[in-house]
């Protein structure tokens, strides 16, 4: 089937995401008593090169973030105990579906709140050592995460943040996931092609040229035959946006979402609209000020692509 599962649009008036936050630091990864679930349990012989196959949110108040995602998408969370910063694994359903991090902003630092997210790659050292080859940096080095796997911190080389994961639990399956999980990321980035270039080599992504918007460039990432991701152009007129990747959440029905955000504290960063690929989305911000995207999806719509 053929899919061009592309969301993007005009993403996040804000501040650049600042790296003290995405530096090892940021998230417990030195943390050696923490030990946190697997990614798949029961575990999976699959493994996906290049699918995004977790998210951890960096956030200064785990409180506040659980009641905010709790109320917004029915997450439950369990917490876990040890390790410098305090953690919970957010589950939808039965399904575990995001790590949480509370980690103190220290007084005058501008750090953002924010979504880290993890790609799967075989060899995490590999992974690294490919993408500083290709212009990107390493923010914190290979490791293990007892239960979880391996993972490193990287930067490509126009400064959009992610993680590597080599999941020990294997990956979640090829599917369309259900409301309350993760459906689709984007990177908006300076130059598109450059950067799909940099996760190519990195990942092994097929590249695939999408029609392009008034003034803005789309190309999809795939690999296996499905979609992984989009590489896309900034939106003009955004002179202090900076490269990011962007999450999108998907949800039954985007209005009720959106409501329910401004109800929850959080504010809507880009109002609800139909993507160009029929798609209902939006971007948000929690109370803490980590932006995230919201997606209507259909059952019928895949993310398969013609080979």
């Amino acid at each position: 089937m053929r899919l061009y599962f592309q969301l993007v649009g005009r993403v996040l008036r804000r501040p650049a995401l600042a790296l003290g936050l995405t530096l090892a630091g940021a998230v417990p990864l030195a943390a050696a008593p923490l030990v946190v679930p697997p990614v798949m349990a029961p575990a999976s012989a699959e493994h996906h090169a290049g699918k995004p196959i977790f998210a951890e949110l960096i956030t200064p108040d785990l409180a506040r973030a659980k009641q905010f995602y709790a109320g917004l998408l029915g997450w439950s969370f369990r917490d876990f105990s040890g390790g410098k910063w305090a953690y919970a694994e957010a589950y939808a359903g039965d399904s575990a579906v995001a790590g949480l991090v509370e980690k103190p902003v220290p007084p005058g630092d501008h750090a953002q709140p924010m979504w880290l997210n993890f790609l799967a790659t075989h060899d995490v050292d590999e992974a690294a050592r490919i993408a500083v080859e290709n212009g990107g940096r390493v923010l914190a080095a290979p490791h293990d995460r007892p239960d979880r796997g391996r993972e490193a911190v990287l930067a490509d080389p126009q400064g959009a943040v992610f993680g590597v994961l080599a999941s020990s639990s294997g990956d979640p399956p090829d599917m369309l996931n259900p409301p309350g999980d993760w459906i689709w990321h984007a990177l908006i980035t300076q130059d598109p092609v450059a950067d799909s270039d940099f996760y190519k080599a990195v990942f092994g992504y097929s590249v695939v040229k999408l029609p392009d918007s008034p003034g803005e460039m789309h190309l999809l990432l795939a690999s296996e035959g499905y979609a992984r991701a989009s590489t896309n152009s900034m939106p003009e007129g955004h002179p202090n946006m900076h490269p990011h990747w962007l999450a999108f959440v998907r949800v039954d029905s985007l209005t009720r979402a959106v409501a329910k955000v401004a109800s929850l504290g959080g504010r809507i960063l880009v109002e609800p609209r139909v993507d160009r690929h029929g798609g209902l989305i939006a971007v948000v911000a929690d109370p803490l000020g980590a932006p995230f995207g919201l997606m209507e999806w259909f059952d019928t719509q895949s993310k398969e692509v013609t080979k």
